[in-house]
């Protein structure tokens, strides 16, 4: 154990440069006879070669190898300047200036401790500060050279608050990686914290990960600052970025299968990740293992070499994130993005720095940091949570082969696509094969939720995980069929099979492109009836893919988005420019805007709304817009200002509960038109609690036309929390009650002469778009990727028949029962 005596710890000094805090530590190791007063050239002469900064205020100049015969005895000594001073070109600022002369080995105990105090900002603080220098004695060598009282505990951060986490999939990388930015922007501290006593620095994403956060689980965080506080807790419960519908993400569920080999011989079955039917030949991918030595070298080169290594791989995933948003889309790329925060994490790399400084090879170095953050991910009790140690197994393959000069495995040679089988793929081997060299997959491990089944649902590829190690033992050019939907390798079918199943497999591609060559046809049923499917976007940049996919207009625009994405309120200009941008985009075609609609489970951190027991059942929607007009009157300014110039602007309000409401907020839109001299928009109102539904003949005689909310409707008609773990998957929106209220909403509607749209999850799926349209729905608006399977199912069905189905599933127990009735064809 290095020794530290007092003697060479200097407290509250200052620094008018880099080369002038080296100077003053050099002088305290050759003052007391460790060094010769010539070593300092030594450490200047590092310091011209590789940045000594360690992280986190602390820095370790030393000497040159060839200046170690300048060293009489090894040895430390520690300049502390709390007021800092400019180190490297990155902007750093160093407090802790940690000289070292060390002739062999003797300094990596001291290293070792370093990068443990790096881990920990609120001791780095306390020792950037002290005045007592056995404080930095027990820290860095674990001893005092006299006894003292037992050093302080580490100031607790001041505020704490504890939060639930909604996301669907736990904290994985992207929720983890938006916090971790968040964190950074506002530059305070914030830990969180399990009731197990572990705890993590939140912008170190590792560690954030390793804490195994999954949906529904409550943990505390605490910061330094109160602000910080609530604009991270508010960003938690907003779900960081994530989907909170878990639908971009949602695997292809476990069903019967639509097809079946007359004879199944043998069969591999794991999980379902991707439908589709596929016939062809097996091919093993099993990438080859990179044997990484430790050859140890001078630091420097070797912290030269992981420095060129990591910048090479963030430049990669740079035009990874490039080549996947423009192929599959933003949401595809950001699992990259991801990635680049994995490669970035400040923990992972200092870990790699100190075995670096140790002496070791850089890719011994990095693999040692990074092997045992994936073994802690692979434990983790959460499926979802553990199969992101496939994201970090990504990454740190991805440096290891700039470090060792490998080349990236080609894609499997055949005489074409293949159905890969594999122990398991990364994000980086399914977006880089992709469907010119495979059919789909199988994974012997995986999960459904993986990034790597998200990316294949993403292609079209079938793909089928955690089929198990026998999956491996399959021979290469074995004839399979793989069947995504119900999880299941057939192999070795007879002829008879094949030919069936690429008859199955012409029906479903016809059906596919069927729908996508009819996607600009009208949406209405088999015979005429006109039901317009629109889309639900938030952005006017989303419009065109919108219009490409068949959609008549935009059903709802989520006003809220502009509020999300950013740190501060959107100004009424901006605001203006995006509704314009959207209304030219679609032409005549409708734009519905909802007004801002935040609460419940979208939350603002900025706004500094104040906390509620139950933010579902408080100010949210049009109620928080009475709060706050100077978040309300600028949008209704914008909105009608846009109005004036585009016609096709229609405008309705969230949560709506009672006649008053809806009365309170078209007085205060008819004030602002007069003002900027706008006229009538045609104004709606949204049903999402039963109250709104039951006044829907008094509402249906003052409101131009109804849009339901379907996911909120359902969880306040059920009284389940839709973000509830246990809860969530009973939140069905074909509960014959929900459906009922739709009835009475429909009815009141027709009354009136006024129509009902519907632009909850509901009208997406097709058993909700058959039944709605039964009920008399005249608009679904939803996702766009979804328009042209809609279209398509309404156009496979009489309206007559539908309004039949419609009828007997009001009169069904529950939601499972109306999904068999419709699936069945009606046949009860």
């Amino acid at each position: 154990m290095q020794e530290l005596p007092a003697q060479l710890i200097r407290l509250n000094a200052t620094a008018h440069s880099k080369n002038d805090a080296i100077t003053q530590v050099a002088g305290l190791l050759a003052t007391h006879g460790y060094t010769d007063p010539a070593y300092l050239q030594g450490m200047l002469d590092r310091e011209t070669q590789a940045n000594t900064y360690l992280g986190s205020g602390i820095a370790i100049p030393h000497g040159t190898p060839d200046t170690r015969h300048l060293i009489r005895q090894t040895g430390i000594a520690v300049l502390q300047l709390p007021q800092g001073v400019a180190w490297g070109e990155g902007g750093e600022t160093v407090r802790l200036v940690v000289g070292i002369a060390a002739a062999s080995d003797e300094h990596l105990d001291l290293l070792r401790r370093l990068t443990r105090v790096l881990a920990d900002d609120a001791l780095v603080e306390q020792l950037s500060t002290t005045t007592d220098p056995a404080e930095l004695q027990r820290a860095l060598t674990g001893q005092a050279s006299t006894p003292t009282p037992a050093a302080p505990a580490a100031p607790a951060l001041a505020h704490t608050a504890q939060v639930t986490l909604p996301n669907p999939l736990g904290m994985h990388a992207r929720p983890a990686t938006a916090l971790a930015n968040l964190v950074k922007g506002r530059g305070a501290q914030v830990r969180l914290s399990r009731e197990n006593g572990e705890s993590a620095n939140a912008t170190r994403m590792m560690e954030v990960l390793a804490l195994g956060l999954t949906r529904g689980t409550t943990f505390t965080v605490s910061s330094d600052d109160e602000a910080t506080l609530r604009a991270v807790t508010d960003a938690i419960r907003a779900g960081l970025g994530d989907d909170l519908s878990a639908g971009a993400a949602t695997p292809a569920a476990r069903r019967d299968p639509d097809w079946v080999p007359a004879q199944i011989g043998a069969m591999v079955e794991g999980v379902p990740a991707a439908d589709g039917l596929v016939v062809g030949l097996t091919r093993q991918h099993a990438p080859k293992a990179i044997e990484v030595r430790d050859e140890p070298g001078d630091p420097v080169e070797n912290a030269a070499k992981l420095d060129a290594a990591l910048k090479a791989a963030a430049a990669e995933l740079e035009d990874v994130i490039a080549d996947v948003g423009a192929r599959f889309g933003a949401d595809k790329a950001a699992i990259f993005r991801a990635h680049a925060e994995l490669l970035a994490d400040e923990g992972t790399v200092q870990d790699a720095v100190a075995h670096v400084l140790d002496g070791h090879g850089a890719a011994w170095a990095y693999r040692q940091a990074t092997e045992g953050r994936i073994a802690q991910l692979q434990k983790l009790d959460d499926p979802t949570l553990a199969g992101r140690a496939v994201d970090l197994s990504d990454v740190q393959r991805r440096v290891l082969r700039h470090l060792l000069g490998i080349h990236e495995d080609s894609a499997p040679q055949a005489a074409g696509p293949v159905i890969l089988l594999a122990p398991d793929l990364t994000p980086s081997d399914t977006a880089r094969l992709g469907p010119d060299s495979l059919l789909g997959f199988v994974t012997a491990q995986g999960g459904p939720t993986s990034h790597t089944a998200i990316i294949a649902r993403g292609l079209g590829l079938p793909a089928v995980v955690a089929a198990g190690n026998g999956l491996l033992d399959v021979p290469d050019g074995t004839p399979a069929i793989l069947d995504g939907q119900a999880g299941r390798l057939y192999l070795n079918p007879t002829d008879a099979d094949v030919q069936s199943a690429r008859a199955r497999q012409a029906v479903l591609h016809e059906q596919r492109e069927a729908a996508r060559a009819a996607r600009h046809q009208p949406g209405a049923t088999a015979d005429g009836v006109r039901v317009e499917v629109a889309a639900n976007i938030n952005r006017a940049a989303d419009a065109a893919q919108a219009l490409d996919a068949g959609a008549e207009g935009v059903g709802l625009m989520r006003t809220e988005f502009l509020f999300l994405e950013r740190d501060s309120v959107p100004g009424e200009a901006e605001q203006e420019a995006e509704y314009r941008a959207m209304a030219a985009a679609l032409g005549d075609r409708p734009l519905i805007i909802r007004t801002l609609d935040i609460g419940g489970d979208k939350e603002v951190p900025y706004l500094g709304l104040a906390r509620e027991d139950n933010s579902f059942l408080g100010l949210r929607g049009i109620r928080l817009c009475f709060e706050r007009p100077d978040l309300f009157l600028p949008q209704l300014r914008a909105v009608a200002r846009v109005a004036k110039d585009h016609p096709n602007v229609h405008l309705m309000f969230p949560m709506i509960s009672t006649l008053e409401d809806f009365r309170r907020a078209r007085a205060i839109l008819d004030s602002v038109r007069e003002d900027v001299g706008a006229p009538r928009i045609p104004l709606g109102v949204m049903i999402e609690v039963p109250s709104a539904a039951l006044i829907a003949g008094e509402l249906a005689r003052e409101v131009d036309f109804f849009s339901v909310g379907t996911n909120d409707l359902t969880q306040y008609t059920l009284a389940m929390d839709r973000l509830h773990p246990q809860l969530a998957r009973q939140t069905d929106a074909m509960h014959p009650a929900v459906l009922k209220l739709i009835a009475l909403t429909v009815d009141a509607a027709e009354a009136h002469g006024r129509w009902v749209g519907v632009c909850g999850g509901a009208a997406g799926d097709e058993v909700g778009a058959l039944v709605l349209t039964g009920l008399g729905v005249k608009e679904l608006s939803v996702s766009t990727p979804q328009v042209p399977g809609v279209k398509a199912a309404l156009r496979a069905h009489r309206m007559a028949d539908l309004r039949e189905l419609a009828a007997r599933a009001l009169a069904q127990p529950d939601a499972q029962a109306v999904r068999d009735l419709v699936r069945a064809g009606g046949r009860a």
